[in-house]
């Protein structure tokens, strides 16, 4: 007779009624599966006389760990540094990292979580796209891994996933009055898709201050990126000269910004002035130097990769809602007495 086929993560999965990552956190010692199913997943190993295959763990990641960390664009120079810093907390903690770039594309995002899930990752890390809820969101709360959302993210009346972000509204607060206590009142803000979280967080603090004072608000909404930038700076020229600045969704936008009001002899600092959201390498190094919003990219990578890992090690809970302070960084773009 043939030797009866070994049972394997799957059949034990099957045989307990929970996901194959349920099976292998259980098999971590993770303390954030509940009990019942702990115990359906070891009498299902009992049962089965289910042996790990250490060799396969390995090529999983199971014996030294490994973490899915998620990017909707890594192109921006943002999250490189942010990845960077998670990454390198990750594996001084002794976890491998396997790191996606989505595009802001919600199908390859799918593809991505599913594959990660497949490969029985310890825990995720995400930035989300832009979109709705997609199977492979509500796949990573049905798994019961650890997941932190950062930056952005996605919610649905059935589940929630712990959110860690920097203030926005208190960001945009600080970059508006800035440029009011200088006198500067005809002010725009600068990119953000139209109708995401993140971009009516961000300009939040903006439309609260400018309508306290009575002034009228200009929003102009886009894909923020360097080329909106140059785009919204010939438009705010040709279209609208009574506007004095601008408040950008990001440094990619504002830099965008400066580069084209320098080649159109705009003196930005003088005959305009500029915010920006990040306070990316390149801020300091524009001409002029970028005023920002400021909250330690690198610092906020590490803080968010602590936070997974004690959800994975310690089974330490994260608040639904985690929210780190901001600063205004101000530099030459925004300051007339600079």
């Amino acid at each position: 007779m043939p030797p009866s086929k070994r049972p394997t993560i799957n059949d034990v999965a099957e045989r307990a009624g929970v996901s194959k990552s349920t099976v292998s956190l259980v098999l971590q010692g993770s303390k954030l599966i509940k009990s019942e199913k702990r115990l359906a997943v070891l009498g299902a190993i009992r049962e089965l006389n289910y042996v790990k295959n250490r060799a396969a763990a390995t090529l999983r990641g199971l014996s030294t760990g490994l973490i899915g960390l998620v990017i909707n664009d890594l192109r921006n120079p943002f999250f490189t540094e942010f990845s960077v810093s998670a990454q390198m907390e990750f594996s001084r903690r002794n976890y491998a990292t396997v790191i996606a770039n989505c595009n802001e594309d919600a199908k390859i995002q799918e593809q991505t979580i599913k594959s990660m899930l497949e490969h029985d990752v310890a825990a995720i890390l995400i930035s989300p796209c832009y979109g709705e809820v997609n199977d492979a969101i509500e796949a990573i709360v049905n798994s019961g891994l650890p997941v932190l959302q950062v930056l952005r993210r996605v919610s649905a009346p059935n589940f929630s996933l712990p959110f860690f972000t920097p203030d926005y509204t208190e960001g945009s607060l600080l970059a508006v009055r800035h440029l009011l206590d200088q006198g500067i009142t005809r002010i725009a803000y600068v990119g953000g898709v139209e109708g995401t979280e993140i971009s009516q967080d961000r300009m939040k603090g903006y439309l609260a201050e400018m309508d306290l004072r009575n002034l009228p608000t200009k929003v102009f909404h886009g894909k923020a990126t360097r080329r909106l930038g140059i785009d919204m700076a010939d438009l705010i020229i040709d279209n609208h000269p009574d506007i004095e600045a601008a408040i950008c969704f990001n440094d990619l936008v504002a830099i965008g910004m400066l580069t084209r009001f320098a080649s159109r002899n705009i003196k930005v600092g003088k005959d305009f002035f500029v915010v920006g959201f990040d306070d990316i390498e390149e801020a300091q190094l524009s001409f002029p130097p970028l005023t920002t919003v400021r909250f330690n990219i690198s610092g906020f990578g590490r803080q968010s990769a602590v936070k997974l890992l004690n959800m994975i090690d310690e089974g330490s809970d994260v608040q639904a809602i985690e929210v780190t302070g901001v600063e205004l960084q101000i530099r030459g773009s925004s300051c007339k007495s600079l």
